[in-house]
């Protein structure tokens, strides 16, 4: 039980951040939409959290193997539960218009950047504390947060209809508050966690600056050709991803007459199905073919999500697509980290995995304004249809490139890495 213990404190601390994070993707949109009714407002909130979140987690990633990823967890957590705390206060005394509500989400967006990075880069020592595979606890990870998003997305919809969305962020200054707690007490200090050995006969030089371990993690992270395409179609799906969840799946429901319960309905049913294919990664990720799973899994996912509310289906058969997708993308993160987290040396671990997240969401805070431009421009109908199409072409790279020909190979790019330096701790 003691080794296993880092490993479900860490599954704990996900499981309330995300369920916190996911209360807020629903509410603050929510709270833009029906003061404003603006769907490009809507999109330019997004935008204003995503954009610092994006570039704090992917300059956070030296500071990670420097100072290390439970301190830099820990401490970001409990600043962004004063952040989080400002918009139900401001909301209570009324003043919570857009000039307000603007700079108090970039400050949550620059906070939860290196959050996030910093539990990611914990994942492979974690691992090797546990004595078990890469992609168990990748899966085990990924279920888990699935978890809390759908409880997230289910109680969000709820709490905000019963006290409204800006009130309703005070649940999310609470998750914030108990997830720093958790990583303080129960996961161990990287000095004190065992160390996967680096590349066979890397010599070690004098303390590197700031600038140089970003672009040692920068160099490894280009060079490596299965990593960049990565990237490159997760980055694509991201966008049009954001553009979903922010913008036009929120429109869609609130002219379909529907409010935030049956937007938080329909989110819980997309990560509630989702909980399934992650555990079942979780047991079997690690005999499964990655790259044919990962294909069909993101086929399944992206279009037929865009496709069924631009018919103006039924709404049983919205809440059926959903599931499916749900399942589907429930094989993608744990098959996604375990492939990236075998390519990356364990010295470059928290700058590599920082850039790498990053770019996959460098895209992202684009992804509103892109949603309510199209609305505005082509309808709702043909912006769904449109993005659907996108995603489509997008998730067919891994049958047309063949550097996706990587995922199912053997660990590649640590011991070509370049010779770590460490910066004197």
């Amino acid at each position: 039980m003691r080794r296993e213990r880092p490993f479900l404190a860490l599954a704990a601390a996900e499981t309330l951040s995300l369920s916190g994070t996911r209360l807020s993707t629903i509410a603050i949109p929510w709270l833009v939409l029906s003061t404003t009714g603006s769907p490009v407002l809507t999109g330019l909130t997004a935008m204003m959290e995503m954009l610092p979140y994006v570039v704090a987690k992917a300059l956070g990633g030296p500071l990670i193997d420097r100072v290390g990823p439970k301190r830099i967890a820990v401490c970001c957590d409990f600043a962004s539960v004063a952040v989080v705390a400002l918009v139900p206060l401001l909301d209570f005394f009324g003043l919570l218009g857009m000039p307000a509500l603007l700079p108090v989400v970039f400050a949550m967006g620059m906070l939860r950047g290196p959050s996030d990075a910093a539990k990611q880069a914990m994942v492979p020592d974690i691992a090797a504390l546990a004595e078990v595979p890469l992609e168990r606890v990748t899966g085990v990870v990924s279920a888990i947060g699935r978890l809390a998003s759908t409880a997230g997305a289910a109680g969000a919809g709820a709490l905000i209809g019963l006290i409204g969305p800006g009130q309703a962020l005070l649940a999310n200054a609470a998750t914030f508050a108990a997830a720093a707690l958790i990583v303080a007490a129960s996961i161990p200090s990287p000095r004190r966690m065992p160390r996967i050995p680096g590349p066979p006969g890397a010599r070690w030089g004098a303390a590197a600056s700031y600038r140089d371990d970003l672009s040692e993690g920068w160099r490894f992270l280009r060079g490596d050709a299965v990593l960049v395409s990565i990237i490159a179609m997760v980055a694509t799906t991201n966008l049009l991803d954001q553009a979903y969840h922010a913008v036009l799946l929120p429109v869609w429901t609130r002219d379909s007459g529907n409010g935030p319960e049956m937007l938080g309905a329909m989110f819980a049913a997309f990560t509630g199905a989702s909980i399934a294919g992650a555990a079942i990664a979780a047991v079997i990720g690690e005999r499964l073919p990655r790259l044919t799973v990962y294909t069909v899994a993101f086929l399944l996912t992206g279009f037929p999500r865009f496709l069924v509310p631009a018919l103006d289906v039924p709404l049983p058969l919205v809440f059926a697509t959903l599931a499916i997708a749900g399942f589907a993308s429930g094989f993608l993160n744990p098959i996604l980290s375990a492939v990236i987290f075998e390519r990356i040396p364990k010295p470059l671990t928290g700058r590599v995995s920082a850039l790498n997240a990053a770019l996959c969401f460098a895209l992202i805070p684009f992804g509103g304004l892109v949603g309510g431009a199209l609305i505005s421009t082509i309808g709702l109908a043909a912006a769904l249809l449109l993005t659907g199409l996108l995603y489509f072409a997008a998730t067919l790279a891994p049958l047309a490139l063949k550097s996706f020909r990587g995922f199912d190979g053997e660990t590649a790019a640590v011991t070509d890495a370049p010779a770590p330096r460490p910066s004197g701790r």
